[in-house]
């Protein structure tokens, strides 16, 4: 199977809004799954094994998940609303794209699914050294969108089947993938990519992330200190 990646090297913005100060401390599970509390959500290709369109592809996973909560049931993504996305991001070519440009576009403008428009309420900065924010993000029904620098053996336990779990060689920002995690268990993290739930372990998820970002919708805003979200979406 192709598999093509499609993320560019990590922006950082010191203005980002951190997660860390919206976290509501709370006790989390010790596994925590989305996709097992919410059964039936599918997990399409959305052409990333033709196009290196993974940051939308990742962006139509999370929005499945967020209108399963909105609306209670699946709504419809094609890949022509993906890559329709994606064109428009990067100027109608096949070149990847900057997670932070294609969310700040998501808050601002939304994208289109189905002549319908979605965007999200705001996004906010984690750090993959903090285990128990990672954990609380997930649970949170939040999930995370993870930018990973991958080695260059990226593609070889994948296509085996197995777990991300060998961290011999070093981190290549230019082998960018993005994700959506939806889970975790004490030794491992679950995210959708190239049609499949793909498993990670947490050292593997903390040599290699580069950017990961919770991503806070309408619906899930509650869990979080959702004034402080407020008062810097007021300062844009």
């Amino acid at each position: 199977m192709s598999l093509l990646l499609g993320k560019k090297p990590a922006k950082h913005d010191m203005r980002n809004l951190l997660v860390k100060d919206i976290i509501r401390h709370v006790k989390v599970p010790i596994s925590y799954n989305f996709d097992s509390k919410h059964r039936g959500i599918p997990t399409p290709m959305f052409g990333n094994d033709v196009h290196g369109d993974c940051v939308i592809a990742g962006r139509a996973h999370q929005t499945l998940r967020f209108e399963h909560l909105e609306q209670r049931r699946t709504i419809t993504i094609t890949d022509q609303d993906v890559l329709n996305e994606w064109r428009k991001e990067n100027g109608n070519t096949e070149d990847g794209l900057y997670v932070l440009e294609s969310l700040k576009l998501w808050r601002s403008e939304g994208w289109t699914i189905g002549g319908k428009n979605y965007k999200i309420k705001a996004f906010a900065q984690n750090n993959p050294s903090d285990k128990t924010e990672i954990k609380t993000t997930i649970a949170n029904d939040v999930g995370i969108g993870l930018g990973l620098a991958m080695p260059d053996s990226w593609s070889g336990e994948f296509n085996a089947g197995k777990s991300w779990t060998d961290t011999r060689l070093p981190p290549n920002p230019y082998n960018g993938h993005y994700v959506y995690v939806v889970g975790y268990t004490p030794t491992s993290l679950t995210c959708i990519t190239w049609a499949k739930k793909q498993r990670m372990s947490w050292a593997f998820f903390t040599k290699y992330t580069d950017e990961a970002y919770a991503i806070i919708d309408a619906k899930n805003a509650s869990k979080f200190n959702e004034a402080k979200i407020n008062e810097f979406l007021e300062k844009l």
